[in-house]
């Protein structure tokens, strides 16, 4: 397949010597391979952001899942950031609160995007809507942002993989909260470099982390999983934007969550066989749906 790039090295590479910026890239990479106009493909993406847009909004007015495992908690948060009193800052938990709405969303069988995956959906959008309210972008500024998550994943996805079955939950919500770092790094006027960096930090801080739904599920852990990858994205952005760098180059590190996904039990890759899902807690509410049908019964197993 003819690109113009293949890994992080050479995306930033081009952007440097381009003058451009990494979302650039990935609109000159999107037309070259689809062979559409930039008309359209930006217009693809707009869409793209609309439906993360309602997501956001719909989870943030409260949903709850079939199961009633998960949903609710982004107003929670919410509500705890009305109070003024948070430790972590508003804005961190503002994303967080956001990306918890989307996965909830998703949970009850509402429209999301995912980025990369429906599982690991809420981290990019999560953070994207946050950091509105503190850099006030454009909407091509916030375009720009997905198609900088996008350059990130193309890499992941064509080096490594997105999928919990095949990697672990390190290549859905580690790959999504390191596109997410990036996109944060350039909305707030980071450089390609500073970009890479920032994905490396995240992705290097997410490695080993195992894929493990209770009863086969996007709920349990996976929602909260989010949560803590928007946070993860929020710190790795704010370390590579004050010049800290990963001695690992982000290259080396997606290399590095590849082959760990390869050592990793099949247990631990979506299958439901290991890690929270073989908990007895687990193992119940996995009995309760699929065994008794008793939806009702997971509500005493969760007090």
């Amino acid at each position: 397949m003819d690109v113009l790039f293949h890994n992080v090295r050479e995306l930033v590479e081009r952007a440097e010597q381009e003058g451009k910026l990494i979302s650039e890239i990935m609109i000159e990479q999107e037309m070259l391979i689809t062979g559409r106009s930039r008309d359209e493909i930006i217009q693809q993406m707009d869409n793209n952001l609309t439906v993360m847009e309602e997501a956001v909004e719909r989870g943030l007015k409260g949903v709850k899942s079939v199961t009633g495992l998960t949903g609710g908690d982004a107003v929670l948060l919410q509500n705890y950031i009305a109070q003024g009193n948070s430790l972590s800052g508003d804005l961190l938990l503002d994303a967080v609160s956001k990306a918890v709405a989307t996965n909830e969303v998703n949970a009850a069988m509402g429209t999301i995007c995912a980025t990369p995956t429906a599982g690991s959906a809420g981290v990019v959008p999560g953070t994207l809507f946050a950091v509105k309210n503190k850099l006030n972008p454009t909407r091509e500024q916030m375009i720009r942002y997905l198609f900088t998550s996008g350059a990130f994943g193309f890499v992941v996805a064509n080096n490594a993989s997105i999928s919990g079955a095949a990697g672990g939950c390190q290549a859905e919500v580690g790959s999504a909260a390191g596109m997410a770092a990036a996109a944060i790094v350039e909305m707030a006027a980071g450089t390609p470099q500073q970009c890479s960096e920032a994905f490396a930090i995240t992705l290097k801080n997410m490695l080993g982390l195992v894929c493990d739904p209770v009863a086969g599920l996007v709920e349990v852990p996976c929602v909260k999983r989010n949560a803590m990858g928007a946070a993860n994205s929020l710190v790795a952005a704010d370390m590579a934007l004050a010049g800290v760098t990963s001695r690992i180059p982000c290259d080396e590190v997606i290399g590095a969550m590849y082959r760990i996904g390869q050592s990793m039990s099949p247990n631990l890759k979506e299958t439901a066989r290991g890690g929270l899902a073989a908990t007895p807690t687990g193992k119940a509410i996995s009995k309760a749906i699929f065994d008794n049908g008793d939806l009702e019964s997971i509500k005493s197993l969760q007090k």
